[in-house]
């Protein structure tokens, strides 16, 4: 039997715990979430970006100089992206004492299937991964009902004890968590289900083109849903089905089987 890559605890008391997101500082994700990590502990940290930063991807600031803008006690906005954040968050704001657990959300939308690469607040959490801290993304789903609100109750409402879970299990060090919460009110919430990353059911269909007011041309991507029966087992079937998905998500994208193959077609290098 493989054995098991050694798990990343968290032991250290009280937690102290690093808020992140891509939404922006203002965003009532990241108050939602700020509010949830104070029912973990007292020494909570907040560094977001100023500006919504959704789709950026695991991008970092190269080109262009990061600024840093205190708000309040353990509160920070970052003129950057959600890596920046993360980056600035433990290399340069709390660099006494780094942090046991990054949160990055409540993101507003899911962040499920191919989407991931995508997601500004998956890549806060990648970031913090890959510098040696235990990390959760958080997205709040919405899209799938009629109301156009987004039900940020229903994660508030189920994180805390989720996240409890978590810490007390523990997971290996190259692995970040990825929660979703669906779009249903609190009492409609099926249970929750760990669930494998499924198969993106949504695509680019259109280029819209607009002109500005001095004649030029402009453009909006823009997405649309198509309906699909995604298997069981997968993080968009139980955000489908009214579940909380959690999914554990591999910072290492070796497709194994392929290496294997290509080995054996072009011989070992």
């Amino acid at each position: 039997m493989a054995k098991l890559p050694a798990k990343k605890s968290i032991k250290k008391l009280p937690l102290r715990i690093l808020v992140t997101n891509d939404d922006g500082i203002h965003a009532p994700g990241l108050a939602a979430l700020i509010r949830i990590a104070r029912k973990l502990s007292s020494d909570v940290w907040v560094v977001a970006p100023e500006e919504e930063h959704s789709g950026a991807g695991h991008s970092l600031s190269l080109a262009e100089p990061v600024r840093l803008r205190k708000i309040g006690p353990k509160k920070y906005a970052v003129k950057g992206t959600p890596t920046d954040c993360v980056l600035m968050a433990i290399r340069h704001v709390m660099t006494e004492r780094k942090p046991d657990l990054v949160l990055s959300g409540i993101n507003r939308g899911q962040n499920i299937a191919d989407d991931v690469t995508y997601s500004g607040t998956i890549a806060a959490a990648m970031e913090g991964t890959q510098l040696g801290v235990p990390s959760i993304a958080l997205s709040q789903a919405f899209g799938f009902s009629e109301s156009k609100k987004v039900k940020w109750a229903t994660g508030e409402h189920y994180a805390p004890a989720i996240l409890k879970k978590l810490i007390k299990a523990g997971w290996p060090q190259d692995v970040l968590i990825n929660i979703n919460f669906p779009d249903v009110n609190v009492d409609a919430v099926k249970g929750v289900l760990v669930t494998a990353q499924g198969k993106r059911d949504q695509s680019l269909v259109r280029v819209e083109e607009r002109i500005d007011a001095r004649e030029k041309p402009y453009y909006w991507f823009g997405f649309e849903r198509i309906a699909s029966n995604p298997p069981e087992g997968t993080d968009i079937r139980a955000i489908y089905d009214g579940y909380i998905s959690v999914s554990p998500l591999h910072m290492n994208l070796t497709h194994t089987r392929t290496r294997a193959a290509l080995v054996t077609a072009l011989g070992k290098a």
